[in-house]
C-alpha cells in the first residue's frame, strides 16, 4: 500500500539526476560490447544449447529431454523518476528475455546498487515494491538477491526460467518468406529522453515499458514461431540487424507501419535524442539500404526500454512491419 509519506518521497526525488543515462540506453554499444566478448573462451558441452554465438536474449541450457533451463539477468539506472515505476519497468524489462526465448519464468533474484548516503531507503523499498508487484504478475518466485553501495541507483533482476527445447524462439531461426510482427510500439528512448529533460510523465510510455511480454510470447508459440527477439537498448535496427546476422537472411521493414507512442516525433523533432541511439544507427548504417529520411532511420534505431517483441511470423493483434528475405547478406532494407 502506498502511504501519503511515500508519494511526498517519491515526488521530492528525480531519480533520473541521479543518473549518466537511463534505462537500456545506458548500455554499452552493441560494436564496443562484441569486440569486449570475442576473445571468450568459456568451457561449454552439447546440453548448452544457447550460448555466446548469437547474442541472443538468454543462456538455454538443456536438462532433460523435454526441459531446458533459460537464464538471464538485466539491470540498468533510472529510466524515470518515480522509484515504484523505476522497479516495475526494470523487472519487467528483465523478464523481457525469458518470454523473447519462449520460455515461462520460474525465480528471479533482485540487483541493487543505491547511493545510500544520498538518497533514502524508503525509496529502495518503493523500487523493490515495484519489481515484486511485477514479479507477482509474472507468476515469478521473488527470493532476495545482491546489493551495494552505489553511485548511482540501480535495479534489474537476474531470473531463471523453463522453457521446452524443441519450441525455443531463437534469433537464429528466421527464415525467408515469412512476416515480421511487431508487439509493443516504438518511442520509449526519445521519450525517456524528454522526461529526463523536463520532467514530463509520459503515462503512455511508462505502462508500455510496464507491460510484460509474456502473452505475446504464449500467442508466438502457440502459432508456431520459431524466432524472435526483445527489442531493448539497441533499438528495433539493432536487433533485426542481429537476427539477421545471426539467421543468414535480409529482412525489409515497412517504416510506414511500424507504430508509435504518442508525442514520440515531437519529442525526436525537438532534439530528445540520447547519443546511445545515434551509435546504434551508426553500427548498423553500413548494412542499410534506405529510401526514408535520417529522422525515420533515428527512430527506427531509438534506444528502447523494456520494448516489445520482434517476431518473424504472424502473431493476431499486433501488426506486421516487414519481413524476411534472401539473400543471406544481412541488409536491412528500409522503404
Amino acid at each position: 500500500m502506498t502511504t501519503d509519506a511515500n508519494l511526498d518521497l517519491r515526488s521530492s526525488f528525480r531519480l533520473t539526476q541521479y543518473a549518466h543515462g537511463g534505462g537500456c540506453a545506458c548500455k554499452i554499444p552493441p560494436g564496443e560490447l562484441e569486440d569486449v566478448v570475442a576473445g571468450l573462451v568459456p568451457w561449454t558441452s552439447p546440453e548448452l544449447l544457447v550460448g555466446l554465438e548469437t547474442g541472443d536474449d538468454a543462456a538455454v541450457v538443456s536438462i532433460e529431454e523435454d526441459r531446458a533451463v533459460v537464464a538471464t539477468t538485466d539491470f540498468f539506472t533510472a529510466v524515470v523518476d518515480d522509484a515504484y515505476d523505476f522497479g516495475r519497468i526494470a523487472a519487467a524489462n528483465a523478464l523481457s528475455d525469458i518470454y523473447a526465448m519462449g520460455a515461462v519464468p520460474l525465480v528471479g533474484l533482485n540487483l541493487v546498487g543505491w547511493p545510500r548516503d544520498v538518497l533514502p531507503m524508503e525509496l529502495l523499498a518503493e523500487v523493490l515494491r515495484g519489481g515484486a508487484d511485477i514479479a507477482r504478475q509474472a507468476r515469478m518466485h521473488l527470493a532476495g538477491g545482491q546489493s551495494i553501495d552505489d553511485p548511482e541507483p540501480k535495479y534489474g533482476m537476474a531470473i531463471t526460467g523453463l522453457a521446452d527445447p524443441e519450441r525455443l524462439l531463437r534469433n537464429d531461426a528466421a527464415r525467408p518468406g515469412l512476416p515480421l510482427t511487431l508487439t509493443k510500439p516504438l518511442g520509449i528512448g526519445v521519450l525517456n529522453n524528454r522526461h529526463k529533460a523536463t520532467g514530463q510523465v509520459f503515462a503512455e510510455a511508462i505502462e508500455s515499458m510496464a507491460a510484460l511480454n509474456a502473452e505475446a510470447s504464449r500467442a508466438a508459440l502457440a502459432t508456431g514461431v520459431q524466432a524472435a527477439t526483445d527489442i531493448t537498448g539497441f533499438g528495433l535496427l539493432g536487433h533485426a540487424y542481429k537476427m539477421a546476422r545471426a539467421s543468414d537472411v535480409s529482412m525489409i521493414i515497412d517504416a510506414a507501419a511500424v507504430p508509435y507512442l504518442d508525442g514520440a516525433r515531437k519529442a525526436l523533432e525537438d532534439g530528445y535524442v540520447s547519443g546511445s541511439t545515434r551509435r546504434n544507427l551508426a553500427w548498423v548504417q553500413p548494412q542499410v539500404d534506405a529510401s526514408v529520411g535520417e529522422d525515420e532511420l533515428i527512430l527506427l534505431a531509438d534506444a528502447q526500454t523494456s520494448g516489445g517483441l520482434l517476431i518473424v511470423g504472424e502473431v493476431p493483434g499486433h501488426p506486421v512491419i516487414g519481413e524476411v528475405v534472401a539473400p543471406g547478406d544481412h541488409r536491412l532494407i528500409i522503404r
